[in-house]
């Protein structure tokens, strides 16, 4: 085992991944509660999802451990979600099984560009700038939809969106929510999401603000209402609509993986020459588990950046994710503890990783206006849009822009013009 995960190369013990494994759980463990709340509102089972959302981050983090040998956690993506279910079934009208198969669809071509190496060639093309953009975007964005879920911020007819009612009991638990987490965090303490979430629903309980769920341990729910919905769905996936929601989930899910990807191997040491050591089969296993979900009722994954967390308590082999597997596992016969887990309860969640998400936009070089300027349009719009899709296409039609108004045409990838040129018949004829 330990030759396996070359420990020896890593200087890495079975405590030390085993912590590290642990850290990584309790700091994304928040989302298999979450995500069936999320994908809940686009009509989806939330028991289904949540038992799909289990399975799936077990099998992805297995893969990516025993194929790759980096300690990472694979999950959905709590900025895909968002997208899948504000975005694409509420704000299109799109019904979550048409929706899923498009996950499906996306995964498939997930895979096939990762066993031909085409994923990586396409993340190379993109502007670093415009990738940093893209995650602190999804960020904005997310942490947007905590805000408007806690009733934070809500809509008003003469200023489109203002303060909340903070004498509303639901409202002053998300803000105490929210508070207690930012805390723990700014201290260290690993897991505050999952521990802020959980104190927060215990004194929702006490006061009465949410109900007292009917048990701790439960039967695992059913697959049942969302399991293989893809397969009958397939014919009414290729419609315009559906086409550019394919196409954003192969977008933002390129960048998700690949920005924590470089975090991770940075952070852990592997970083070589400033390449990713086994890219290939750590693509491979978050396209993988994006098909595998899709399947079993969850939104695209991604790699989660939350895995960093169990880097800094000491994971550096693939033997951590292995860990991580083994304590979702264990999570699965807890679903009863979702009925306490309202939307109050997981607003803080997302408006916190919204906030870790933006810190990427520190990388954006805003000195040059031809990067900010499309920097900002990409950031800006998926917040003021409620889309993703929207954020990204505007902000890909700006970048040639600003390039061809200085003459650096030349500078500008082929594979840009052609996203330009898409996303204006995007916006024209769709």
């Amino acid at each position: 085992m330990k030759n396996y995960f070359d420990f020896n190369t890593r200087q890495t013990t079975y405590k030390q991944e085993f912590i590290g494994g642990l850290t990584t759980f309790l700091s994304m463990a928040y989302i298999l509660v979450v995500n069936p709340i999320v994908l809940g509102e686009s009509g989806m089972d939330k028991g289904a999802v949540f038992t799909a959302t289990a399975i799936t981050i077990i099998l992805g983090s297995l893969l990516i451990g025993l194929l790759s040998n980096y300690p990472i956690g694979i999950a959905p993506s709590m900025g895909l979600n968002s997208f899948f279910t504000y975005s694409v079934v509420i704000g299109m009208g799109i019904p979550w099984q048409t929706a899923l198969t498009g996950v499906f669809v996306a995964g498939i071509l997930f895979v096939l560009l990762s066993v031909l190496k085409i994923r990586e060639k396409i993340i190379n093309v993109i502007p670093q700038d415009l990738k940093y953009a893209i995650a602190g975007g999804i960020g904005f964005f997310v942490a947007f939809i905590g805000l408007k879920n806690a009733k934070i911020i809500v809509g008003n007819e003469a200023t489109f969106v203002s303060l909340g009612d903070f004498t509303s009991g639901a409202t002053v638990l998300a803000l105490f929510g929210f508070i207690i987490t930012s805390i723990m965090l700014v201290r260290g303490i690993r897991g505050g999401i999952f521990y802020g979430m959980v104190i927060s629903s215990v004194v929702g309980m006490i006061f009465g603000i949410i109900e007292k769920p009917a048990g701790i341990i439960g039967k695992i729910p059913s697959l049942e209402p969302t399991f293989g919905v893809v397969f009958s769905e397939l014919p009414n996936v290729f419609t315009p609509d559906l086409i550019i929601v394919i196409f954003t989930f192969l977008f933002v899910g390129f960048f998700d993986t690949a920005g924590t990807l470089i975090a991770v191997a940075s952070q852990a040491g592997i970083l070589k020459d400033n390449k990713i050591p086994n890219a290939g089969p750590a693509l491979l296993s978050d396209a993988s588990a994006t098909v595998i979900g899709s399947v079993l009722g969850t939104s695209p994954t991604a790699s989660l950046i939350e895995s960093t967390a169990g880097i800094a308590a000491g994971a550096r082999t693939g033997f951590s994710s292995v860990v991580i597997s083994g304590f979702f596992f264990l999570a699965l016969f807890f679903s009863p503890l979702l009925a306490v887990v309202t939307s109050e309860i997981t607003a803080p969640a997302l408006i916190i990783v919204g906030a870790m998400m933006v810190a990427e936009v520190r990388h954006i070089d805003w000195t040059k206006l031809d990067i900010a300027i499309p920097a900002f349009t990409t950031i800006i719009m998926m917040p003021l849009t409620f889309s993703v899709a929207t954020g990204i296409a505007l902000g890909f039609i700006m970048y040639p822009v600003t390039m061809l108004a200085l003459g650096r045409h030349r500078e500008v990838h082929p594979i840009m013009y052609v996203l330009f040129v898409t996303f204006i018949v995007y916006f024209i004829y769709v």
